[in-house]
């Protein structure tokens, strides 16, 4: 877990100094401000708990699961319900939400390392804690929390794809862009628009995937860079496997182009923390390995592998294509 960031946001949220949130955790202010600065790591299975108990950390934010089936992989309408139910008065702030937003994502950012199975339950408790704080809320503190339930809509979504739950997977997107809808965000609205793009795209349906991928572009309101980026790398993908190489060029650079573009990941949505220079160009080269290119992709691929660290699942991918394309040149 990200310390540093959790302690700041924290205390942002909370509008307290480091000696108020030492005294919460039983940590002097010294300790507090090593552990902010990334000089001080916490490993200790018994400061992690001081720390989640003394910011009173719901069990569900912490990893621990709510029970449920283990096989449960589709959403429940229970989910639906508390949405419809969120009240005109809010007992919380923006700032709340934001600081919930930190320590959920931590978990989505692990799936990178150790894959999504594991996960799986930790992220379904943590949609129904986000989900039953949605009756308190309203405004933009409610728009923040449905987005926030999108987001682990569209990453369950993810989970149920790579366990051959094509079904669950589709129902956990329709759920994530009623959400995004509802919350007036374009930008989570396009994303799991692409989503739907390349679930098609893998299942052989390049046609298809190609004209959800120009939906997710079409998307209603302004695209920030980041996420116009996603949906022109996801047309340019399907554009590939129809054969047209041309526009799967000209779309690749545009991804490419308006990647550079976004903003440092922590003003980016938080789903799209992962697009930085290094990942423009990964796409750039999945891309040309689509279109069968073979020289601009390994140009691409090397110079992006380069710099790719803390995704070895991602790593090896990538470099598998790498391999492959230059057995093919």
């Amino acid at each position: 877990m990200d310390w540093p960031a959790v302690f700041r946001e924290f205390r942002r949220a909370a509008k307290a100094s480091q000696l108020t949130l030492g005294s919460l955790i039983g940590m002097p202010q010294s300790h507090v401000s090593l552990i902010e600065n990334g000089r001080r790591k916490i490993t200790s299975a018994d400061l992690i708990a001081r720390i989640t108990e003394g910011l009173q950390v719901p069990d569900e934010l912490r990893g621990l699961p709510a029970q449920r089936e283990a096989h449960s992989w589709s959403p429940d309408t229970e989910l639906s319900e508390r949405i419809a139910r969120a009240s005109s008065t809010s007992r919380l702030d923006i700032r709340s939400a934001e600081w919930i937003a930190r320590v959920l994502a931590e978990h989505r950012r692990a799936e990178d390392v150790i894959g999504g199975r594991d996960l799986w339950p930790v992220v379904r408790s943590q949609l129904d804690a986000v989900t039953q704080l949605l009756p308190g809320a309203s405004g933009a503190v409610a728009d923040r929390l449905l987005i926030l339930s999108a987001e682990h809509a569209h990453w369950l979504s993810w989970v149920a794809a790579e366990e051959g739950q094509r079904g669950s997977a589709l129902a956990w997107l329709d759920i994530a862009h009623g959400w995004a809808i509802d919350a007036g965000s374009v930008d989570m609205a396009s994303w799991v628009t692409r989503v739907r793009s390349y679930y098609t795209l893998n299942h052989g349906d390049p046609m298809r995937a190609l004209r959800t991928a120009e939906a997710a572009q079409r998307a209603p309101g302004d695209l920030s860079p980041a996420a116009a980026s996603i949906a022109a790398h996801a047309a340019a993908m399907a554009a590939a496997a129809v054969g047209e190489r041309d526009r799967s060029r000209r779309l690749a650079e545009d991804s490419y182009a308006l990647a550079l573009q976004a903003p440092d990941a922590e003003d980016m949505p938080g789903w799209l923390y992962w697009l930085d220079p290094v990942r423009a160009k990964l796409n750039l080269g999945d891309v040309a390995y689509a279109a069968r290119d073979w020289s601009t992709a390994i140009d691409a691929l090397q110079d992006g592998l380069t710099g790719l660290e803390g995704y070895p699942r991602d790593h090896a991918f990538y470099a598998a294509r790498l391999a492959d394309a230059q057995r093919r040149r």
